[in-house]
């Protein structure tokens, strides 16, 4: 792979950060696209924070598996420190890896959680993102 990304392959600008971003990370495990969190960090110019940060956040990137759990409750939580206008990206492994997650499931949880999908992108060979915003009453 060419280690040179100009600014409109980069993972970071497809997900819509910017400089100075703050993104917490939830889900976190050893199969996680470690390539994409640099990438986020190097485009932001922080460290992704974690599931222990209590900061206002621009953004979430939580990682989801097949069999992690309840994912309205992940959702949900996910909530917690997120700025009124941020977004939750939602990172799930691609059709035919282990823990894939269906897509029915987010669009089926996100509503419940307060949150409506508005698109997806592929992030990496092995994980899939799905951008969640806030839903306004």
């Amino acid at each position: 792979m060419n280690e040179t990304k100009t600014a409109g392959t980069r993972a970071a600008v497809l997900l819509g950060f910017k400089d100075e971003d703050l993104i917490q990370e939830l889900g976190y495990d050893e199969d996680v696209d470690f390539d994409l969190r640099e990438d986020l960090e190097d485009f932001t110019g922080g460290e992704l924070l974690d599931e222990e940060d209590q900061e206002v956040v621009d953004a979430v990137l939580l990682w989801w598996r097949d069999g992690d759990g309840d994912l309205v409750d992940a959702l949900v939580d996910s909530l917690t420190t997120l700025d009124e206008k941020g977004v939750v990206w939602v990172l799930t492994p691609k059709a035919g890896r282990e823990g894939h997650v269906p897509p029915a499931d987010l669009q089926e949880a996100a509503p419940t959680a307060g949150l409506k999908l508005t698109t997806t992108a592929a992030v990496s060979s092995e994980w899939a993102a799905t951008r969640l915003v806030t839903t306004k009453f």
